[in-house]
Formats: C-alpha cells, structure tokens, sequence
C-alpha cells in the first residue's frame, strides 16, 4: 500500500489559491457574500423603524373655533401625525382610510367650541386604521397626554375650573379593521405575498437552469416548437402552483386564524394572477442571468430580504425613512400586501386597488420583456 505523503504546507497553500481563484472567477457569488450582509446591515441599521411617526391623517373639521385647532397643532408637534387632508364629509375620510391613503381620521365635532365652554367635556372622534398594528399602537397610546395637556395654557383663569381630572376632553378611538388587534389579522394574510415572493422566482429560476445544466432545454427546443411556446409552457404549471398555494393559505387564514374576509374572493385570485406572473417574470429574468442553481437560489435571496424587510411585512412601511420608502415601492410585494389586506379586512373593491394593481401589472410587463429578451440571447 502506498503511504500518504505527510502533510504539506506547499500543497496547503495550492489548494487555497486555487480556491480563491475560483472565487474570483465566481463574481456572482463573491458578490452575494459581500452584497448580503451589506443590505442587512443597512436595512436593520437605517431603515427598519419600529416607532413610525408623521403618519398621514385626515381631519374632519366641523367646528371652526380655536380649541379645535389648537388640538390639531398639538397632535401635529407630536410628531405621531402629518395631517395631509381636510375633508368635508364622514364618507370621504372612509374612502381615504380604505383606500390606505392615510392612517387616522380626526373628527373635530359641531359646537365643539361651545360645548368646551360650557364645561361639557366634548368628544373628539379618532378613527384608526388598525390593520397594521404596530403602525397606530404608538400614536394612538399617546393621544391621551397629548390632548390632556393641548389646552393647558388656554384653560386659565376662570376656564381653569374645566381642566378637570378626566381632562376637558373626552377622546374616543375607534380601531377600524381589526378593533381587537390581533396581529394574525395583519401576518397571515402578509403570508400570501410572502411565500408567493419566495416560492416562484425560486422555482421558475431553478426550472429552466436546471434544463440547460441537463442539456434537455436544448432537447425541448430541437422539436418543432416556439421558444415562445416552451418558455409559457414551463410556466403556466407554476401559475397553478402559485394559485394552489393561495387556496391552502385562504383555508388557513379562515378556518385556523378566524381572519375575516370581508371582500371579494374572486378579486383577490385576479390580483394574485398577476402578481404570480411578476415574480415568474422575475424568476425567468435570474435564470438567464444565473450560470448554475446555486446562483439562481442566491439571486432570489438577494431580491427577497430587501423585499421582506421593506415592503410593510415585518415593519411598518410608514415607519421607513423615505428614500427606504422609494425602494420599498418597486418591489410587487409592497403593493400585494396593501390589496390582500385592504381586500380581506376593508372590503376594498376593484376601484380601491386598482392605483396598486397596476404598478403590479407593469412591473410584470418589465420583467417579462427583459426575461424573455435575455431568454432568446442565451439561446442563441
């Protein structure tokens, strides 16, 4: 039997050249090791924001007298609320509250003025919209200092007498859309979009590099058929996929998680059709891009995590610094959260989603045409 040598610094030192050759030669991965923990540590570090201040709020100004604003003011230097609307009517600061425009609606009463005055402790009308939890809690849990102290320096004299214990006034908060504020109400429905991301750029990218590695894409492609026809041929199975994984989400969101469902079931399987088509556009784009499945696994983590962190998931969206918000936008799963949410627990019909279905649509678009380009360059 023939001895192995003892051990050799010299081939030692071979084999780690050649290792570090091959990680060079690698650049796609080299940079996944570098570019991942980057995006971590400015994500965590910059953009995740679990206190979310200057919330869009809506006012509802039926008294014209100065408590009422003064209460305004106050509310505003909290830095909890960015009042970006006055509106007339009820109705309208509904439409803006489901449609996600803004998080809370002030609503200033008649004779507010006058029943202050009168030492009758007049009620002010905060609605909210709970459907992200983490979003409102704050904000609303300090609504009762910020209003108890608005109208301390007002209240002097012989109005000391209405700063009562209780406060001069009373503030109602309704939390709309999830009053008890379960958090499985704002997660599970999040899930769909989440395991929908993950799921189909994933295997779309593995499906057609695992072809080419085989060699059976050129086999497909030597018969009488279209790449065309190949290309929607490898995909529409992973649409029925996509749309068996929506199904078994529902099942669970109603039976196991009790989430109300208080829109339509047939809008919300359209809207998911196109946002299966965006990340199998995505998916097929990496395939012509990655050498091997290793880099297509690596590329679809790439886009995840950003995706995850900055789409309203896990964090509230509000919360984001704005130039995270910007990024926060291109990303499909950012507005397929706002419309499986505004459908199942607001009710929201076709015309309150469509502003986000068709940024959906068009980034599908996008990445179709770029997926499908590449697609016929590697091809060739």
């Amino acid at each position: 039997m023939t001895r192995h040598p003892k051990f050799s610094f010299g081939r030692l030192r071979g084999i780690i050249v050649k290792e570090f050759t091959q990680m060079r030669r690698d650049r796609l991965t080299f940079a996944m090791m570098l570019g991942i923990p980057l995006i971590q540590l400015t994500l965590f570090g910059y953009a995740i924001n679990s206190d979310p201040r200057h919330l869009p709020a809506a006012v509802v100004l039926a008294d014209r007298g100065p408590y009422g604003r003064t209460l305004l003011y106050a509310m505003k230097n909290s830095t909890y609320f960015n009042f970006v609307e006055q509106v007339a009517t009820e109705k309208e600061a509904h439409n803006l509250l489901a449609r996600g425009e803004v998080q809370f609606v002030i609503n200033i009463p008649q004779n507010f003025t006058r029943d202050l005055l009168r030492g009758d402790r007049p009620a002010i009308l905060v609605e909210a919209d709970a459907s992200d939890p983490v979003a409102t809690g704050n904000a609303l849990g300090s609504l009762g200092n910020v209003v108890n102290t608005a109208l301390q320096q007002d209240l002097k004299g012989s109005l000391a007498s209405l700063n009562a214990t209780d406060g001069p006034v009373d503030v109602q908060i309704h939390a709309l859309y999830n009053p008890e504020i379960v958090t499985q109400y704002n997660i599970v429905p999040g899930l769909m979009g989440v395991i929908l991301t993950m799921t189909m750029i994933m295997i779309t990218g593995l499906a057609i590099t695992r072809e080419r590695e085989r060699g059976t894409m050129e086999n497909l492609l030597s018969m009488p058929t279209r790449p065309s026809e190949v290309l929607i041929g490898k995909i529409v199975p992973y649409i029925m996929v996509g749309y068996i994984q929506v199904g078994v989400i529902l099942v669970a969101a109603h039976f196991l998680f009790h989430v109300p469902m208080h829109g339509s079931i047939i809008l919300l399987l359209l809207v998911a059709l196109v946002f299966i088509a965006a990340n199998l556009a995505m998916g097929i784009t990496f395939s012509t891009i990655a050498k091997n499945q290793l880099q297509a696994v690596q590329m679809t983590f790439f886009v995840f995590l950003p995706s995850i962190l900055l789409s309203g998931f896990m964090f509230p969206f509000r919360g984001m610094p704005p130039w995270a918000q910007v990024i926060g936008e291109f990303f499909p799963l950012t507005h397929f959260l706002r419309i499986v949410r505004g459908i199942l627990l607001k009710g929201n019909a076709f015309n309150d989603v469509i502003l986000q279905l068709w940024q959906i649509a068009l980034f599908a678009l996008i990445a179709l045409i770029i997926g499908v380009k590449r697609y016929r360059q590697t091809l060739d």
